[in-house]
């Protein structure tokens, strides 16, 4: 009877919603699988290094991390042209928009990992991240900046799965990665002594060996057709993904300062334990933010096939769904934050105080952007990104201003979080309004 009920719900509704219901069922299998294996390797990294070490990982990947705005948004924006290729049927020109945005990530990060990597060695990154460490970061850095420039090359694969509408095969190899980054960090804790540049190569190499896999196998195989192929390359089409890559690339940069230097703030005012202290509150509470996620993630590339087919009725009937769903996600995170001091007591076993204060405000934090989802994920789909892209310019202004506003009255690290919700006054205000308007055509 059960069964019968299950089946009955997944195959109800239109083509697009049944297959956007099946991604989410298998996603929450797969990502639950990737959470545990995300919560299991705080607690074995903090047994291998101290609080302070992993706090300093953190950071330096999150820095690092910043690269990603050099890509222009260019992968956003192959996001939705594949997407409507797809939608009309054209697999040639969506084997040229993939050959295309390959070629041009190589020819932006290859040359842009050289040049970090001849730059990284004049930096006194003691100075610059406010430590004073006998410890040489410079390998640890030069590391991580390969990794992170050859992982957004071949992270292209995620982009042409999120647009065929298949999250669910990204979901495979995040699961992958984490269970592979688990089973290298369990091996360094039993054959080496705690070491930052051995958990750099564990934590690096993992990603890289998942993804190259995912791509050999994919585009051999399931993605064939769409495989990138250098005859296929049309530099011709890069306007028609910068057209909205530009819109996002200045999204990306706004997201970078608000969200990728948290940590960087973090450890310059308030030291490497109070990020190490961030990092595991926010990793538990993000448990909802990731489910949130895993529910939200074939919003977009159904919005843009339905945008496409003028189909305003089903992005009104799906939103009000989501809201409704996103009342239940908020009283399961208030029970989160009510036994948050005995799961951390549990988990990590007190090697790291995490206050209440700090796990509130993480919480609210990540309820106000799991509500702006809703909206900014439907008008991404729609390629509506104008005054998102306006509203991103002023966002990081906003966020540091308030920042040092709060700094000056003492509220510690929540001083960051107020000022990231205060930042986010588009996906809170401004994309409810223009939602509302995009419905009235």
């Amino acid at each position: 009877m059960i069964t019968k009920k299950i089946k009955d719900f997944l195959h109800k509704g239109n083509k697009r919603s049944v297959k956007m219901k099946k991604n989410i069922l298998l996603m929450l299998f797969l990502k639950g699988g990737s959470i545990l294996a995300g919560l299991l390797l705080i607690p074995l990294t903090l047994d291998y290094v101290d609080s302070e070490t992993y706090g300093i990982w953190m950071t330096l990947s999150s820095m690092v991390a910043w690269v990603h705005f050099f890509d222009i948004g260019i992968n956003n924006g192959l996001r939705n042209r594949l997407t409507e290729a797809l939608a009309i049927g054209d697999l040639k020109l969506g084997k040229e928009y993939v050959s295309t945005t390959y070629a041009i990530l190589t020819l932006i990060f290859v040359p842009l990992m050289i040049i970090l990597l001849i730059i990284t060695p004049h930096i006194n990154w003691n100075n610059l991240l406010n430590l004073n460490l006998t410890t040489n970061l410079l390998i640890p850095i030069c590391i991580i900046i390969v990794y992170f420039c050859l992982n957004f090359i071949f992270s292209t694969i995620n982009t042409i799965m999120l647009a065929e509408q298949h999250p669910a095969d990204a979901s495979w190899r995040q699961l992958l990665q984490q269970v592979v980054s688990l089973a290298i960090i369990y091996i360094l804790t039993l054959t080496t002594e705690g070491n930052l540049i051995y958990l750099c190569i564990g934590l690096c190499l993992a990603p890289i060996i998942v993804i190259v896999f995912f791509n050999i196998t994919l585009f051999s195989g399931k993605y064939k057709e769409l495989a990138p192929s250098i005859k296929y390359v049309r530099f011709s089409l890069a306007p028609n993904l910068l057209k909205l890559g530009v819109q996002f690339f200045i999204i990306q940069i706004a997201g970078v300062i608000q969200y990728q230097m948290i940590n960087f703030l973090i450890i310059r005012y308030y030291g490497a334990n109070e990020v190490s202290a961030y990092n595991i509150a926010y990793k538990y509470f993000s448990v909802i933010y990731m489910l949130w996620g895993i529910i939200l993630a074939p919003v977009w590339s159904a919005v843009t096939d339905a945008f496409t087919r003028n189909d305003l009725q089903w992005i009104r009937h799906t939103t009000s769904k989501y809201l409704k769903i996103y009342f239940i996600f908020i009283l399961i995170g208030i029970v989160m934050l009510v036994i948050s001091s005995s799961i951390y007591s549990i988990w990590i076993q007190n090697k790291v105080f995490i206050s209440f204060n700090l796990s509130f405000w993480i919480l609210l934090y990540l309820l106000v952007l799991m509500f702006s989802g809703i909206y900014v994920n439907v008008l991404n789909g729609a390629g509506k990104l104008k005054v998102q892209s306006i509203a991103c310019i002023f966002s990081p202004i906003v966020f540091l201003c308030s920042f040092y506003i709060f700094k000056k009255i003492e509220l510690g690290v929540s001083a960051i979080l107020i000022a990231s919700i205060i930042a986010n006054f588009n996906g809170l205000i401004l994309a409810p309004l223009q939602y509302k308007r995009l419905l009235k055509k």
